[in-house]
């Protein structure tokens, strides 16, 4: 599995030393949660806060936006040097033409899914996706407790990715521990963004080593 560990749980004093320890670990991905306190009722930090830590950041970076109008910032995030740029399914009136927008700009694209909205909003575009992330926890808050239909959410979307032939890797953001991590892969996750659980944890890279090697 590929462990991304969300920066929303990071010391925001000391945001460059955060991500110089996590360009040290075995994460793969960094994992950047972007909240406007109107798509999700919290604010987390916007470009200027991502521009100073793609500058230090040596690992890829997945950014989440939890925002109305998500396709207003698309260019934004590629000038971030992005992999993968996340929107959600609940935010995109014109889904489809955001995945191209996402792809046109040189990044992998990803859907959200909260944990009301059924697989078969993406039924119609995983083709197309690079990612499927779905959300284990309702967005807007680090630390919350895991959602446990996401487990079966999870197989469900296995099955439909197979049914469609997508490569799309099945993404899970919220509740991600030493508990539900082991479930979460047998269930058919592929990348899993761990906040409180990393930066909780007495050693963050300790912790990173133990989810990698699950």
């Amino acid at each position: 599995m590929l462990i991304a560990p969300s920066l929303l749980s990071a010391d925001f004093a000391n945001l460059q030393r955060d991500v110089e320890m996590l360009n040290q670990s075995a994460c793969d991905w960094l994992h950047l949660d972007v909240m406007d306190g109107v798509f999700v009722p919290n604010i987390s930090f916007g470009f200027p806060v991502m521009e100073a830590m793609a500058r230090y950041a040596r690992k890829p970076l997945d950014v989440h936006l939890m925002v109305v109008q998500p396709e207003k910032f698309v260019e934004r995030v590629a000038a971030l040097g992005a992999k993968v740029m996340n929107v959600h399914a609940e935010a995109c009136t014109h889904l489809h033409r955001v995945i191209q927008q996402i792809k046109a700009a040189g990044m992998q694209a990803g859907v959200t899914l909260n944990p009301h909205t059924p697989l078969c909003t993406v039924e119609e575009v995983v083709e197309d996706l690079d990612v499927v992330m779905l959300m284990g926890v309702n967005p807007g808050f680090g630390g919350q407790r895991f959602i446990v239909n996401t487990l079966d959410k999870t197989r469900r979307l296995r099955e439909l990715l197979a049914k469609k032939n997508s490569r799309a890797l099945i993404e899970i953001d919220g509740g991600v521990n030493r508990e539900t991590a082991p479930l979460l892969r047998d269930a058919g996750a592929d990348v899993l963004v761990a906040g409180s659980a990393v930066f909780g944890a007495a050693c963050p890279e300790d912790e990173i080593a133990y989810l990698k090697n699950l």
